[in-house]
């Protein structure tokens, strides 16, 4: 009664929804697992963003890489900014997604090494080669409290380091490269600024990363598992469906023997 499924088509069919089967199961745990990270992801940014503020000195130095479980650590420092040295990032968004510089300032210490710090967003001119309108730092020494970022790279970022810009013009926000620029020692990863507040006029805070939505993983994940499982039963469905067919057709031939003997 089920022997067509074992003709070359039906042997096929069979093959391709074993395959599918486990395919979608791993494209299910791929999903839930991007929204494990994404939650756990989530939850370091708030632990680290409500955190009481430590010395940047004492979470990075010079060389140092800013390892994940410190991102978006609330940090401090204390300096002067040299801003005959600052520099601009381009192609940076702001928060309406215009397009346009962030300003990195280099902030001394005392001891002489260097912090830098991202003290927000400014729009480009009308010429994006030429330098934009910056808005100047403020003077003598001065305290900043902000979030730790790691330096930027093209393999992290996707942005191409590329050379040839303009003066004071770089694509990535890099304290190794800043180092060679300004010949000071400079503390590993950088400053996002978010105290103080922009002034009127200054360059736009970055707002803080958002770790309230999750995404739409889980919901991926579930529905590739009710894929998954679909598939037996679409399966199973088939071969009933071939099984009605192939009888309903037998019993259409016998019938039409019958019909023909008596005639």
């Amino acid at each position: 009664m089920y022997r067509f499924v074992l003709t070359r088509q039906w042997v096929c069919l069979t093959l391709m929804a074993l395959v599918l089967i486990p395919v979608m199961i791993k494209l299910g745990f791929w999903q839930y697992h991007r929204h494990e990270h994404r939650v756990a992801q989530n939850q370091l940014i708030e632990a680290n963003l409500r955190a009481e503020p430590v010395a940047m000195t004492e979470v990075t130095s010079p060389g140092h890489r800013v390892p994940r479980a410190d991102f978006w650590r609330a940090v401090t420092a204390t300096g002067t900014y040299d801003t005959a040295h600052e520099v601009v990032v381009r192609l940076r968004t702001n928060n309406d997604d215009k397009v346009g510089f962030h300003v990195v300032t280099p902030l001394v210490l005392a001891d002489g090494r260097v912090v830098l710090v991202n003290r927000g967003w400014v729009p480009g001119g009308d010429d994006p080669r030429a330098y934009p309108p910056v808005p100047a730092a403020p003077a003598g020494e001065v305290t900043v409290t902000g979030r730790l970022k790691a330096d930027e790279t093209s393999g992290g970022s996707g942005i191409k380091n590329r050379k040839g810009l303009p003066d004071r013009q770089v694509m990535l926000i890099n304290s190794v490269q800043q180092a060679e620029y300004l010949g000071r020692p400079v503390l590993g990863g950088y400053l996002e600024l978010d105290d103080p507040a922009a002034a009127a006029g200054g360059p736009e805070t970055v707002a803080d990363p958002d770790h309230d939505s999750i995404g739409a993983h889980m919901a991926y994940a579930v529905q590739w598992w009710l894929f998954a499982s679909a598939v037996p039963v679409g399966w199973l469905v088939l071969v009933r469906r071939e099984k009605r067919d192939r009888e309903e057709a037998a019993a259409q031939a016998e019938a039409a023997e019958q019909e023909h003997a008596t005639a």
